[in-house]
């Protein structure tokens, strides 16, 4: 026969079950609260946005041949700086012929020239107060790879059997061109006369002339094409002026530009690819 307790139960009050619900809810609510290990140290730092720049629309620049690497470069970090700027594809020609489309109309924002007597035709025109000068420059042989004529200084330009190209008087290399061999006491009778130094350089890379003038940055790091320095060539010093044209269709940008190029950034450019300071 089961024999039942004596011993009295303790009554289970409302209190003591409301105990475990409390315990959990408070498990809960601690769970979900961030812990010291997940919580930030501080909150986020807000940075500001980058600043904007107001400068906008296109931008057309007329350069000197020899120009080109350098310019082409510093127009994609002017164009990265400023946005809303648009620079047309640049024009590479002689200087003199840029300078007479500009002071036959062209609508040109920027001109830079790769002798100051270029400049001055504009400046003549009535087209602009005056150019600042930017870079400088000096010439070198050039011959193709291997120098096949074997040249070995300008005295040899006067040899009737080597085939030579130069820049026509008219540009300032052919200028310069002209002054060097003075100096070196050397007349030459030319192939052909080219229009910029770029067309002098190419023809000497095809091997289609033994030797010609080109300044110095129109050799460097260029395939097919050998360089030598003549002892006159420091005496022949190309000096480069740009301006901001008045009557420039976007003259703040073309102010903007000239002083980017005489700038940190733009000198930085034309330093490393060979051009001397103004």
């Amino acid at each position: 026969m089961r024999r039942h307790s004596t011993r009295p139960t303790r009554p289970r009050t409302a209190c003591a079950r409301l105990v475990p619900v409390a315990a959990l809810a408070a498990l809960a609510l601690t769970a979900c609260a961030p812990g010291a290990a997940d919580a930030p140290t501080s909150a986020p730092t807000q940075t500001a946005p980058p600043a904007t720049s107001e400068l906008s629309g296109e931008l057309t620049i007329f350069a000197a041949a020899s120009l080109q690497l350098a310019f082409d470069e510093i127009a994609a970090a002017f164009e990265a700086e400023h946005p809303g700027v648009d620079i047309q594809p640049i024009s590479y020609d002689g200087s003199s012929t840029l300078a007479t489309q500009i002071i036959e109309g062209a609508p040109v924002d920027v001109f830079a020239s790769a002798n100051e007597s270029n400049m001055k035709k504009v400046v003549d025109a009535g087209l602009v107060g005056e150019g600042t000068l930017f870079a400088t420059n000096t010439l070198v042989i050039a011959v193709p790879e291997g120098n096949p004529g074997g040249v070995e200084s300008l005295a040899d330009f006067a040899t009737p059997d080597l085939s030579i190209v130069l820049c026509d008087a008219e540009v300032p290399c052919g200028a310069a061109s002209l002054e060097l061999l003075e100096l070196a006491g050397v007349t030459a009778t030319p192939v052909s006369l080219e229009q910029n130094v770029t067309a002098v350089r190419t023809k000497v890379a095809a091997n289609e002339a033994d030797a010609g003038l080109v300044y110095g940055t129109d050799v460097a790091g260029f395939a097919g094409v050998e360089s030598i320095v003549p002892p006159q060539a420091a005496e022949v010093i190309n000096r480069y002026p740009l301006a901001a044209l008045d009557g420039a269709p976007n003259p703040e940008v073309a102010r903007a530009f000239v002083a980017f190029v005489l700038g940190a950034e733009g000198q930085a450019v034309l330093e490393r690819l060979g051009f001397g300071r103004p």
